[in-house]
């Protein structure tokens, strides 16, 4: 009898406009068994049309792509289907971008040198219903701060061993108020000690209270911290 427990297989649309780009991805995801590649399509209007019909469990969006780009047909693929999951593979790290991809609904953004591994785990992660933010732009998001609209987002530690982000506005609620203190100033990039300073507490005060932020938010560092402070609208 086999007991090898059968695992969901995850369904994948490219949007991509580089043919190299999309034949480059079809053989990577040789090396991920559960993640299967459904449909591809070259530009940002061809990508809302085709989701309706293939009904894919994650979308990877480039951004700059002909006749509609990503940020656009993510708006509309959202717009019409509130459940799907977009993630954006692209080149594009710059403040805007990031900012309008999550800002509109994306469930992930990563650059195009992500390595494998950790494209399929955030793909995992996403489709779980997560928010999956790759650490080379979580910093983009913490620079931009209070930029983006107020999202339904927080941070879990997941099992694909990638910081996760998912709706739980309950989380607010357990921090304390010089917990939310610490946070705000952990935003606005003051180091341990400046913290200590500007609040007229001790360093070691300042580091327990880190602690229990990042217990309380489920992160596992600060910039993770202070992507769920901005994104949820905690400060």
């Amino acid at each position: 009898m086999d007991n090898i427990k059968e695992t969901k297989e995850i369904t994948v649309m490219i949007a991509e406009d580089h043919e190299i780009v999309r034949t480059g991805l079809k053989l990577l995801f040789h090396g991920a068994p559960d993640i299967k590649i459904v449909s591809e399509v070259d530009n940002g209007k061809e990508a809302v049309d085709r989701v309706g019909l293939v009904r894919p469990d994650v979308i990877l969006m480039d951004v700059t792509m002909p006749v509609m780009d990503g940020i656009e047909a993510t708006d509309n693929i959202l717009s019409r289907y509130k459940d799907a999951k977009v993630i954006m593979l692209t080149s594009d790290g710059s403040e805007r971008t990031v900012m309008a991809a999550l800002s509109c609904g994306a469930s992930g953004y990563c650059l195009k040198d992500v390595s494998p591994d950790r494209l399929f785990a955030g793909i995992r992660l996403v489709y779980e219903g997560d928010v999956w933010i790759d650490s080379a732009v979580a910093k983009v998001i913490v620079k931009e701060s209070g930029a983006a609209e107020p999202g339904k987002i927080t941070t879990k530690r997941s099992s694909h061993g990638l910081p996760a982000i998912r709706s739980n506005k309950a989380i607010e609620s357990d921090l304390s108020e010089r917990e939310q203190e610490v946070l705000s100033l952990i935003v606005e990039g003051f180091s341990n000690q400046k913290i200590a300073d500007h609040l007229h507490i001790s360093i070691d005060t300042v580091k327990t209270h880190i602690r229990h932020i990042m217990e309380k938010l489920s992160v596992s560092d600060r910039t993770q911290a202070a992507v769920k402070a901005i994104r949820d609208k905690i400060i």
